[in-house]
């Protein structure tokens, strides 16, 4: 009896150096600053200043992040001796949704940004939208970090646990959070993309699709929101006549926007007729540029173009090296576009054109009382065109309003950097 149980524990011996291993490995960590490191990312990254974020921008994380991924604080070389950059997660793919799942650098609710590095210096359009070409929302599940996207095809949502195409081929996610979600709203969230994950093949395209009009949002200011009640219809199984077409950001806005529904208590709710009041927005819809630039004022609001000048503003640069900076965003770079996919790059050569007024709205904001004045004209001109719309990089331009803002509701948590 006492041979067998001595065999039995030195069988379980290579078992419990695994465990032990595999524990260990998990270490407490935070972001730190090693300037030696900061070179070597400046490299692989080869971003502009204007694809990252100043510090205001972060939410505050634990100093005790359990993880094996390698956390760095990244402060670009360009931003001047100002605190701008980007907190990167440098992982490898094998096992990151578990990881980032236990460490809670992704949390249910947030916003997984696809981020192209490659976008940087390439034309107005793709530094205007900061590298951003797609959000998904995540939601953890069973220890795991899952994603639902739309489209709720095979290569953008896969399997709904980033193993997709789309998520496979992307070497670098922005996590951006929604401010103060409570453990109710997750949990709410949870079960809303539960159900739409489970059901993405009965759904898609019949009655969820793709809205290819990026200029076309379902949101219309002043009106009912009726589309996210559509949204949720098809969610509950209420198969509602016709479809709703959404880009990605469209659906991940009205997701949030059912953080306050319970699936299991509100189904008669979205039986009825009118909009549940359980259904608010998570951020107001922006124009094309904001008023936060030229004014400052804690009730302000961002742009849909104003992210790069923002970033540029925090740098704090003399007026002849702010200029040039600016003035770079808008020249276009040929070799640059041919990085992009074909699509984007239709989008960018057909949109580039039209930048010029933006870049007179950049090069006159912030460069004093006539010139802000002139700004806000020409901001004012840019916004009547261009309806109130959410874009992937929406997510991450509020979080660049100041921490006080009574319009911020997102907060930067940081970039996955998968080696």
């Amino acid at each position: 009896m006492l041979q067998a149980s001595r065999l039995l524990l030195l069988s379980a011996i290579p078992l419990l150096a695994c465990l032990a291993f595999g524990v260990a490995s998990l270490e407490a960590k935070e972001f730190a600053f090693d300037p030696k490191v900061n070179q070597q990312m400046a490299r692989k990254l080869n971003i502009p200043v204007y694809f990252t974020v100043p510090a205001s921008a972060r939410v505050a994380l634990p100093k005790d992040i359990k993880t094996s991924d390698r956390l760095i604080d990244f402060k670009h070389p360009d931003a001047a001796g100002a605190d701008v950059g980007l907190r990167l997660v440098v992982a490898k793919r094998a096992g990151l949704a578990r990881r980032l799942a236990q460490s809670g650098l992704v949390k249910t609710g947030d916003l997984l940004l696809s981020f192209r590095s490659e976008w940087g210096g390439a034309g107005a359009y793709p530094n205007v939208q900061m590298g951003i070409s797609h959000v998904g929302l995540a939601y953890v599940k069973d220890g795991t970090v899952h994603n639902l996207d739309n489209p709720l095809d095979e290569e953008t949502l896969g399997r709904g646990d980033l193993t997709s195409k789309h998520y496979r081929e992307l070497q670098l996610i922005h996590i951006v959070r929604p401010r103060n979600l409570t453990d109710a709203q997750r949990a709410n969230l949870l079960a809303w993309a539960t159900r739409f994950n489970a059901n993405a093949k009965r759904i898609y395209p019949e009655q969820i699709s793709f809205n290819q009009d990026y200029n076309n949002p379902k949101f219309k200011p002043g009106g009912p929101l009726d589309f996210v009640k559509r949204l949720a219809q098809i969610g509950l199984g209420h198969n509602p006549p016709g479809e709703v077409d959404m880009f990605c950001s469209e659906f991940a806005w009205s997701l949030l926007a059912l953080r306050d529904c319970d699936p299991e208590k509100t189904g008669e709710a979205f039986k009825r007729g009118g909009v549940p009041s359980c259904v608010r927005p998570v951020m107001r819809p922006m124009r094309a540029t904001g008023s936060y630039v030229t004014r400052k004022s804690r009730n302000a609001y961002t742009g849909l173009a104003d992210g790069p000048l923002l970033v540029i503003a925090a740098l704090k640069l003399p007026q002849a090296e702010r200029d040039k900076m600016l003035q770079s965003i808008f020249v276009a770079n040929p070799n640059g576009l041919k990085k992009m996919s074909k699509g984007h790059r239709k989008l960018a050569e057909d949109l580039q054109p039209k930048f010029a007024r933006l870049e007179t709205y950049y090069r006159s904001a912030g460069s004093g009382a006539w010139l802000g004045l002139k700004a806000r004209m020409i901001g004012g001109a840019i916004s009547k065109a261009i309806p109130e719309n959410y874009s992937p990089t929406s997510f991450l331009i509020n979080a660049l309003l100041p921490p006080d803002s009574s319009n911020r509701t997102m907060d930067y948590v940081a970039t996955i950097f998968i080696e």
